[in-house]
């Protein structure tokens, strides 16, 4: 039984406190929040002020759901007391404080991961193993649209390392490809320091293109993820959870100015049918299975199960998600190091 901390009592707080008590496993057995327990997460379980009060409990692995410009004073500290570590994303607020989560945690041979939950949306899980599969033959293109209102909890970050690190990472990991390049175009209409929408594209390594759409600035909340390849295109609803299939055409159309253009027709439309697990509980789920790899308490994850976003993952996007703050302040397509 892994003994759980959380620190971080705030609106994806309370939820890990519920999960982590569901959670197979694993016990959660004290929380900490500075600002106290505004959703009642802890119930009867100790609630602590600070990170060391979190340590000095004993425990053998932590949920880091602080701000997260505070990501890396606490994931700091919970590598030096030997702790694995899940923190929520993005990594960190920067680069620099990402390089140095990546370093305390892999030195000590600590399980650290990043909460890219997107990554265990059913939709997307399936999504991925049916590009594997070569469902769709050679893929062309990724879109993501991620809208909705203004969230008034997030304050420190804006809206491309927020939410936008959401498709960078899905878009790298449906594709397992690297980003390239990005070209992105900003606005600042609510009156913040940071970005409330974006529009950017990217070329990956292995040539996909990608496209998103991210704001805080839309009445409709939107979070599709659409994949077009040489056979077709998937359309995952990660709201939902589901996955429908749009096929290319094979039969020919007698209407000559159709049949003159020289590309795809439609063809079967097949929503399919997937198992929908809570993604939440399976980042859980997979976290605790990594640790207990590492403490050699029971094999690697089997193959086809989903496994960690590691911290060395959670920095790549990062990397992207800056680049695109420069591309749209300096007006320039940004170029990304793959040795970086």
């Amino acid at each position: 039984m892994l003994r759980a901390g959380l620190i971080g009592l705030g609106m994806m707080g309370r939820h890990h406190a519920r999960v982590l008590r569901e959670t197979p496993g694993v016990e959660l057995v004290a929380l900490a929040d500075a600002y106290g327990d505004p959703h009642g997460a802890a119930g009867t379980l100790p609630l602590l002020g600070s990170v060391e009060d979190l340590i000095r409990e004993g425990i053998d692995v932590a949920v880091c759901a602080v701000p997260t410009g505070l990501h890396e004073e606490v994931g700091l500290a919970l590598a030096e007391a030997g702790i694995h570590t899940l923190v929520e994303k993005p990594i960190a607020d920067g680069v620099a404080a990402g390089r140095r989560l990546v370093e305390a945690f892999e030195s000590r041979g600590l399980v650290g991961a990043v909460g890219h939950i997107e990554r265990y949306n059913p939709a997307l899980q399936s999504l991925r193993a049916r590009l594997a599969a070569g469902d769709l033959g050679r893929v062309y293109q990724i879109a993501t649209r991620r809208q909705g209102p203004f969230p008034a909890r997030i304050a420190d970050v804006g809206v491309i390392k927020d939410l936008g690190t959401h498709d960078i990472d899905l878009s790298a990991w449906l594709a397992q490809s690297t980003y390239e390049s990005v070209t992105a175009r900003t606005t600042f209409q609510s009156g913040r320091e940071h970005e409330d929408m974006v529009a950017a594209t990217g070329q990956l390594a292995n040539g996909i293109i990608t496209s998103h759409l991210v704001n805080w600035l839309s009445p409709m909340k939107e979070r599709v993820t659409v994949v077009t390849g040489e056979r077709g295109a998937f359309v995952a609803d990660t709201l939902t959870a589901d996955l429908t299939l749009y096929e290319n055409g094979t039969i020919s159309t007698q209407w000559d100015s159709v049949a003159n253009f020289r590309g795809v027709s439609e063809g079967n439309v097949t929503r399919l049918a997937i198992a929908k697990p809570e993604p939440l509980r399976t980042e859980h789920e997979a976290f605790r299975d990594a640790v207990l790899a590492a403490r050699g308490a029971q094999p690697a994850t089997a193959a086809g199960a989903p496994g960690v976003v590691s911290m060395r993952e959670g920095l790549q996007t990062l990397r992207v998600a800056e680049a695109m703050i420069v591309s749209a302040r300096e007006g320039r397509t940004v170029r990304l190091d793959a040795g970086s």
